[in-house]
Formats: C-alpha cells, sequence, structure tokens
C-alpha cells in the first residue's frame, strides 16, 4: 500500500498539476544575486562551477556579437550602453564591490531605468561577470583562470567605458593576483597602460598616472604620447594620437576629450579675432553645428569665416 502522495500503476498526476510549464531559466541568472554568492554555500565558491559559468558567459557574449552582424552595428550597441552614464540595472548599480581593493565610484550613475533592446545580451554579460568576480574573490582563487577572467571583465568594461567594473578589477589584478600568480609582460603592459589612460582622462590626475607608470615601469610609447599632450594642453596632438592606439585606449582618451577642446577653444578666444571656419573645424575635430550647440560657443559666422571678436571703433 502506497503512502497519500504516491501514485499507483501508471496513474497520472491531477490535471492542474499536468498543465503546468517548465521553468525557463536564464543559465546566467541562475547562480542567484551577487549578495548569496560569497556565502560558505555559494555555488560559485566552486572551481569547476565558475569555469563552466564562464563558458556560458562568453557563449552569450558570442551570441551578442554574431546578433550584431555588421561592425559598424556593433560598434553602435557597444556605444549605446555607455554605462558609465546612461544605463541601469539591478545588479550593476554603483555599488562597491567586494574587491579587497575596490574604490569608491567616482561619479554614479545617472541614467534611465530602462534597458535598451538590441543591448540587454551585453548587459546580462557584465552582470554575470560581476557575480563571477565575486566568487573568485571569495575562493580566494588566484591562477591563470582568475586572470583570464579579470582580463576579459576589464576589457569589456573598458569598451562600454563602466569604470565601476573595470577600475576595481585592474586594481584587483595589479594588487592581489599579480603578486602571487604572474601575468605575461603583455598583459601586464595592457592593463597598467589602462590604468595609467584612466587616472589621466577620467581622474583628470595626471600627477598620479605618472607615479603608476613609473610603480609598474610601463613601457608604451603611445601612452607616454599621450600623457606629454595632456600635460601640454596639446589638443592637436591628443587628437591625432585618437586615430593610432586601439578601440579599448579611445574609449578611456574620450574621457578627456571634451575639456581639451573647451581649453583649445578659449585659446582661440584669447589669440584670434577671426579664423577660417574649416581651420577651426580640422583643429577642435567638431563640426560648427556640434560647436555651438554642444559646446556653446558664441561666435559669428560670416561665410567661410568664424568672427571670434570684433575691433571695437575709437
Amino acid at each position: 500500500m502506497r503512502g497519500r502522495g504516491g501514485a499507483r500503476g501508471s496513474r497520472t498526476p491531477s490535471a492542474p498539476w499536468s498543465r503546468l510549464k517548465p521553468v525557463d531559466l536564464d543559465p546566467l541568472e541562475s547562480m542567484g544575486t551577487k549578495e548569496t554568492l560569497t556565502k560558505k554555500t555559494g555555488r560559485l565558491l566552486d572551481f569547476k562551477t565558475q569555469e563552466r559559468y564562464y563558458t556560458k558567459i562568453v557563449e552569450r557574449y558570442m551570441t551578442f556579437c554574431s546578433d550584431a552582424g555588421e561592425r559598424d552595428e556593433l560598434l553602435r550597441r557597444f556605444a549605446s550602453l555607455e554605462l558609465s552614464s546612461n544605463y541601469k540595472h539591478e545588479n550593476l548599480t554603483a555599488k562597491p564591490v567586494t574587491d579587497p581593493s575596490s574604490p569608491v565610484p567616482s561619479r554614479p550613475s545617472t541614467a534611465p531605468a530602462t534597458i535598451p533592446t538590441n543591448t540587454k545580451g551585453l548587459s546580462d554579460v557584465l552582470s554575470a561577470l560581476r557575480k563571477l568576480r565575486e566568487g573568485i574573490v571569495a575562493s580566494k582563487r588566484v591562477d591563470d583562470f582568475a586572470i583570464q577572467v579579470y582580463l576579459f571583465c576589464i576589457r569589456l568594461s573598458v569598451l562600454v567605458k563602466h569604470p565601476e567594473s573595470y577600475h576595481p578589477a585592474i586594481l584587483h589584478l595589479l594588487r592581489r593576483i599579480q603578486p602571487l600568480h604572474s601575468m605575461t609582460s603583455v598583459e601586464m603592459n595592457e592593463v597598467v597602460g589602462y590604468l595609467v589612460l584612466d587616472t589621466a582622462c577620467r581622474r583628470n590626475n595626471l600627477a598620479e598616472a605618472f607615479a603608476v607608470r613609473h610603480k609598474y615601469r610601463l613601457r608604451d610609447a603611445k601612452v607616454d604620447m599621450v600623457l606629454d599632450a595632456l600635460a601640454h594642453d596639446n589638443y592637436i596632438e591628443f587628437n591625432r594620437l585618437k586615430r593610432r592606439v586601439d578601440g579599448h585606449k579611445i574609449k578611456l582618451l574620450e574621457y578627456a576629450d571634451e575639456g581639451m577642446r573647451k581649453h583649445l577653444l578659449k585659446c582661440f578666444g584669447r589669440a584670434y579675432l577671426s579664423v577660417d571656419l574649416d581651420f577651426l573645424e580640422s583643429c577642435v575635430n567638431s563640426k560648427w553645428e556640434s560647436l555651438t550647440a554642444v559646446d556653446g560657443v558664441g561666435w559669428e559666422l560670416d561665410g567661410g569665416k568664424v568672427v571670434i571678436r570684433k575691433v571695437k571703433a575709437r
């Protein structure tokens, strides 16, 4: 005789139960919230689970890239996310993570809570990477896999300009992982280069950027030229360098672009009475419409010339 909860022979469950649909759970969300990952029973404390989870993250990222199709569309989707200024997600708010060396974010996100449909796959990848980082930190993992995860996270976060992800990841990689398990010289130069440019361009701290370069003995001619252009407020050289560095460094240089351009415009205002429009646009790398609408330039346009100041008649 079976218990009250048993079924006799091939008897099927009652009708209401048979109509239930199976749960369609996203594998990237199956690990739970970030706050539960550092508990002793957290699934991401297991090394094999971390590796399987990372494989799913990479697969989702490749799917996102494939769905975008053309290169220009992929770049547009990266740009449309711009996490640091126009994106907010419950798993990627500006709360400090539990990396031992995590800094306080330099500025909070001020964006709407909606996620563009064509970038949701990328936001899910970033959220999952943050969970995985929490698991790696909590499990005190220091090996090639940990370096691989952190490098992937840093590179992707730099591309979408999310300093709340890449800055603490860089610091943890350099301060906690590198001393115990060395990166290659190429990887080391890459990560330190990002930190130097982020310090100089986003945080606007040239003295610290030079100190970081000296501390880690960075040898990168293009980074050196960027620092030189910033130190001398040379926007023309700075703009040339933007065309010579890779896509990740370009994103970091963009943080300093507005300030450098406005400084150049002030120099034009002090030095010239008038200037050719083509010359002005080529120097500041911006069209007249953008200069007036975005930068607030109040000069007058007279045909092909820009009148900056008028000589007062005696």
